[in-house]
């Protein structure tokens, strides 16, 4: 487990430090791309909580898997951390889908970030398109709609 944590709390470093930066602070979805550690530890809780049905667990896994791959639409290996703005889609797409079908008292147990996570979903639903652009999010609404 300390590995994981080292690699969370590190990555969660690296984001604030790049939030601080002069390309972090021009950035207009810099607020989302610094949570993308937090999301990624919410993902990994839910896949293990009992509560959290097979499918939803099914879908968290490949979301998860999509969003620590080197080869995704945006790669942050190539672009930077703006390249994270693609799993933060990825990640909100997917626990908005959740929602409706787990108890938001096991989504909220396992979050660890500042803000509701229910409500951070729904604003970075509300920017996604502005965010990747529409055909992008399209492509990842696809994605996890096949797997219905």
């Amino acid at each position: 487990m300390e590995m994981h944590d080292d690699f969370y709390r590190n990555l969660r470093e690296k984001l604030k430090e790049w939030a601080r930066s002069k390309e972090g602070k021009a950035y207009k979805y810099t607020e989302y791309i610094v949570v993308i550690p937090d999301l990624m530890y919410l993902l990994c809780k839910l896949i293990m909580d009992k509560e959290v049905e097979v499918g939803a667990k099914a879908k968290l896994g490949i979301a998860l898997a999509y969003i620590v791959s080197p080869f995704d639409f945006l790669p942050e290996g190539f672009i930077g951390p703006v390249g994270f703005s693609d799993d933060v889609a990825v990640a909100a797409y997917v626990l908005n889908s959740i929602i409706n079908t787990t108890d938001p008292v096991v989504v909220r147990g396992h979050w660890v970030g500042d803000e509701d996570i229910l409500a951070l979903v729904k604003r970075i639903i509300k920017s996604v398109d502005d965010m990747i652009g529409k055909g992008l999010f399209e492509k990842i609404k696809k994605m996890f709609d096949n797997e219905k």
